[in-house]
């Protein structure tokens, strides 16, 4: 069960935020899906999204609730900036679930049936086999919801860079090793398989407890399944509570978790992701990006208290 006593204790800050650099070829357009969203584990303080030299826009929520932006771009450089100060708290991932959390499939609602089925990437109705072979044995509902992260996390070997949009969850089942989008579209499906709802998120993600030496900021992939009434993260890239996540989309898979879809001639030439935390009043949004001012990326857990 969750503990819905728990309030909202947001005792750190973060900065996260990300810099694009498109240069076109022709005349081109863009899908930006980068705001933050809100959420019941985080406050965000301040946010700003800087669009070249005022490109033109317009924006609407699709049908997951991400906030998206159709941007025409100019010709030549394009830099598009997002940045924000948000308040999170210490407390790790699903720290209020305590107990053995049922899978109610038939007391789901309607709008989340979506998240049981297969999609682009989360093959699930190939998977179903070696789901039922591997995984059958396991108690329905979170711990089959554990032990698939597990697997995956043990099996799955991680590349750095290795990503594909070509490659779906069966496509890496086979291969062994991926990227953080990769662990989570197999760890989607093979929920999915078990009729549980499984739904793609990305956002950002500190290193706080967690040292990370090669310092590889980037949008993070991970899943969340809705068990009991609530959703909760299964993240098998890490397969450890962590803390500080903010989430920018939600979705079937990296379909509608795309940071940017390019329309007509422009390429991708500068990409820069920073999520780190920093002493409050430090840093302001728009202020160049200086790790000097990081203070975590460590074993010791600072609050802001």
């Amino acid at each position: 069960m969750l503990n819905q006593s728990e309030g909202r204790d947001l005792d750190m800050t973060l900065r996260v935020g990300c810099r694009l650099v498109y240069d076109t070829t022709g005349p081109a357009s863009l899908v930006l899906n980068l705001r933050l969203r809100p959420g019941s584990h985080h406050e965000i303080l301040e946010e700003k999204l800087t669009l070249g030299n005022g490109l033109p826009f317009d924006e609407h929520e699709d049908t997951h609730g991400n906030r998206v932006l159709r941007i025409e771009l100019g010709a030549g450089s394009n830099t598009i900036t997002h940045d924000a100060i948000v308040n999170v708290s210490s407390k790790p991932d699903n720290h209020a679930l305590t107990g053995r959390i049922p899978a109610d499939t038939g007391k789901l609602p309607m709008e989340f049936l979506r998240y049981t089925l297969p999609s682009r990437y989360c093959d699930s109705d190939k998977l179903t086999n070696f789901a039922w072979e591997k995984f059958g044995h396991i108690e329905h509902g979170w711990p089959r919801v554990q032990a698939i992260s597990e697997w995956v996390h043990r099996n799955i070997e991680y590349r750095y860079m290795s990503g594909s949009p070509h490659l779906s969850a069966g496509d890496i089942l086979q291969r062994g090793y991926g990227v953080c989008r990769d662990f989570a579209h197999l760890n989607i499906a093979l929920n999915r398989t078990f009729n549980v709802p499984a739904r793609y998120i990305t956002g950002h993600i500190p290193d706080i407890g967690v040292p990370d030496p090669e310092q590889h900021m980037n949008f993070h992939a991970y899943a969340e399944v809705y068990l009991g009434g609530n959703w909760f993260t299964t993240d098998a890239r890490f397969h450890v509570p962590r803390i500080g996540r903010i989430t920018v989309s939600r979705g079937l898979d990296a379909v509608d978790g795309a940071f940017s879809t390019i329309y007509g001639g422009a390429n991708l030439t500068y990409f820069q992701v920073w999520a780190y935390q920093i002493v409050p009043g430090s840093v302001n949004v728009g202020d160049a990006v200086d790790l000097t001012k990081r203070i975590d990326n460590q074993v010791e857990i600072r609050t802001d208290r």
